[in-house]
């Protein structure tokens, strides 16, 4: 079991957090919190794990709780939009612990309170936020490392805030300062891996703190760019339209399977309509075979350019 020192104040996801577990990779607030938004605290997890799980079960839904475990690492919960419990296992990794919290758990977190978390990495560009969105391994942080290195400033990396203002326009809340690269990625930057911190132990992505790079002020939502592997050996650009957008949102949701199970369809309908009518919608597909990440940077810019000029 993790020993718990002192409890720490982090602000991330436009969140106050107070902690049990360190994190490197977070803003540490000094003093005290005027109000806590989010409570993370290691506990015994055990009895509530026996009395709601059935055999072979991973994880469990239940109202205002989501229950899961990562075999050799941890048993998690969250509760209410406002509250994460972690149960770490004997010689679990505290990194990969680390990684479930701010991943999975954070995204669960925002759903139950009905923020909008997109898969993906969020850039800054002439005041505007433009969220890279796509699948596993589509290139999502290298191109947004890519557009980093050309001066930009990079506002979420993995999960993506994305709430509604009063006004009803779309608004990206700045997660934290730090990239996850493939070893690969760093490779074609120029950048020495031995310099950065592994993810997970024995693991070739590495955390890249980025705090130059950094916009920690929410940005309004002005496009989406949804990132594809192509085996064709052409960029293929175009606009998504209509109910596409739709279907896209929703796709690219993290870890989307938790809103039917927490009776939020109708929410994240009803926020996804208000978002696609205000934003730009495009599809970028990549070929594979080469890097490709400087060439796109150019013509998302032309294409951001474009329209603005259009507008």
């Amino acid at each position: 079991m993790i020993r718990v020192s002192q409890r720490v104040f982090y602000k991330a996801f436009g969140l106050n957090i107070v902690s049990d577990i360190i994190f490197p990779e977070l803003d540490i607030v000094k003093g005290k919190l005027d109000n806590v938004d989010v409570t993370l605290q290691i506990k015994d997890l055990s009895k509530e794990w026996d009395e709601l799980l059935f055999d072979n079960e991973t994880f469990r839904v239940k109202e205002d709780l989501v229950l899961f475990k990562i075999l050799e690492t941890a048993i998690f919960c969250i509760k209410n939009g406002n509250e994460i419990l972690v149960s770490p296992m004997n010689g679990a990794d505290l990194d990969k612990i680390r990684l479930y919290i701010l991943g999975t758990c954070m995204g669960a977190l925002l759903i139950q309170k009905k923020i909008i978390p997109l898969h993906g990495s969020a850039i800054e560009i002439e005041g505007k936020a433009y969220a890279i969105i796509g699948e596993s391994g589509a290139g999502k942080s290298t191109l947004a490392s890519a557009f980093i290195n050309k001066g930009y400033k990079l506002l979420s990396d993995d999960v993506i805030a994305v709430t509604l203002s009063k006004n009803h326009v779309p608004i990206v809340t700045p997660s934290y300062p730090q990239q996850k690269l493939w070893k690969e990625s760093l490779n074609e930057f120029g950048m020495d891996s031995s310099q950065f911190r592994p993810i997970i132990e024995r693991e070739t992505k590495f955390a890249i703190p980025v705090l130059e790079n950094f916009n920690s002020e929410p940005v309004p939502l002005a496009g989406i760019i949804e990132l594809i592997k192509s085996e064709n050996d052409e960029l293929n650009y175009r606009r998504i339209n209509g109910m596409e957008r739709l279907q896209t949102l929703f796709a690219h949701t993290y870890r989307n399977f938790l809103i039917e199970l927490l009776d939020l369809m109708e929410w994240h309908f009803t926020s996804s309509a208000k978002i696609i009518d205000q934003i730009d919608f495009f599809q970028l597909q990549r070929p594979i075979s080469t890097f490709t990440a400087n060439h796109l940077v150019s013509l998302i810019l032309e294409s951001i350019t474009k329209e603005n000029v259009e507008c």
